[in-house]
């Protein structure tokens, strides 16, 4: 066998197989090397039968003992554990196959997060780097992805797919400047949203976004993702960053709204160390936090006070609406929502032309 440079090639060869040959071709015995290695019998014996790997020590060694250069030991030694490792990488892949029919990875692909791909392995390998994960089933653990396998759901969610739409979230956040964190910046964010409900999102996205930034808010909108169900989330990016994830599930303006204002309140009042999914089913976990950020979202869209008073006029057709919301200065069909919400209204009325839908596409001009 050569003992130059040209030995390289993509066959790895166990070390300890070279040196069983280059023994055999010198007449020695495991014994006789050893000694004059100055090392024990049964460490020999290790290398050779590959339990023992040979350090740079060892190869020093080998080449004054048997004229093999020294980096032709440890190439070779390099060269079987990269080949060891792929194999151990080929088994790990072959464990992740099975979770990609609960991640929806066509829709990444389509969105760019990921590339394309019909192979299995591929798309387990493409995965793997999205999420930042040396393996699929270790996403449990991970703090980011964490909250995405606490989080009940009657809709038989996938957390897998969920903690991938908050992946997609993050991504996209890292890619807006934001100013640090000012609780009254983002208090007077508050104030001023309101009156962009009468607006179309062509109008108002981009001042919104542009005014939550300036408060330390990346505000993101994402497509609701297949077996996500979820209608925002909140999490923070560091200490002076926060991020308010929105899906438009569902379409209607008034759910969207009230959606921000709900994530909204998670960022003025709660743990900035905790990820907060709005899926529109109580945690047990976060219950109360969950119920604050209802109340608040609820009371800035429509004050308390003057909603009870609107109650007791029981005038809900269109003309009584249109008045009530201007009087408030929010979009009419942030009342009619509310009223179906509240069983005021059923959810199949003639009223429902006074709500906006929204679609994709236009969220994000």
């Amino acid at each position: 066998m050569a003992t130059d440079n040209t030995f390289y090639s993509d066959l790895a060869i166990p070390p300890g197989e070279y040196l069983a040959e280059v023994l055999e071709e010198k007449g020695f015995y495991q014994a006789e090397l050893a000694r004059r290695m100055g090392r024990p019998i049964p460490a020999i014996n290790e290398i050779i039968k590959g339990a023992k790997i040979i350090t740079s020590e060892t190869a020093l060694q080998l080449e004054r003992v048997l004229g093999v250069p020294a980096h032709i030991w440890t190439g070779l030694e390099a060269q079987y554990q990269l080949m060891k490792a792929r194999a151990n990488e080929q088994a790990q892949l072959e464990k992740d196959i099975p979770l990609l029919k609960a991640v929806p990875f066509n829709e990444l692909a389509n969105l760019g997060f990921v590339r394309k791909t019909r192979v299995a392995f591929e798309k387990v390998k493409e995965l793997q780097r999205f999420f930042g994960v040396s393996a699929l089933a270790n996403m449990p653990q991970v703090k980011a992805f964490a909250p995405a396998f606490r989080c009940s759901s009657k809709h038989n969610a996938s957390p897998y797919a969920l903690a991938a739409w908050l992946r997609c979230g993050a991504i996209k956040a890292q890619e807006i400047e934001t100013k640090p964190f000012s609780k009254e910046n983002l208090e007077a964010v508050v104030a001023e949203a309101k009156k962009m409900t009468c607006q179309s999102p062509s109008v108002y996205l981009p001042n919104l976004k542009r005014m939550l930034a300036e408060a330390g808010v990346a505000l993101v909108i994402m497509p609701h993702l297949p077996k996500t169900y979820a209608n925002g989330a909140t999490f923070w990016l560091g200490s002076d960053k926060a991020v308010v994830l929105l899906s438009i599930r569902g379409s209607w303006a008034d759910m969207f709204w009230f959606s921000l204002f709900h994530e909204l309140a998670h960022v003025l009042k709660h743990d900035k160390r905790l990820t907060y999914i709005n899926d529109g089913i109580s945690n047990p976990e976060v219950q109360k936090q969950e119920d604050e950020a209802n109340a608040f979202a609820g009371e800035q869209l429509i004050p308390s006070k003057a909603y009870e008073a609107f109650l007791q006029t029981e005038q809900f057709g269109s003309d009584a609406i249109r008045t009530f919301a201007q009087e408030i200065g929010v979009h009419p069909g942030v009342i009619v929502g509310r009223l179906q919400h509240d069983n005021r209204l059923p959810m199949k009325t003639a009223l429902n032309h006074m709500r906006e839908r929204y679609i994709w596409k236009q969220s994000i001009t």
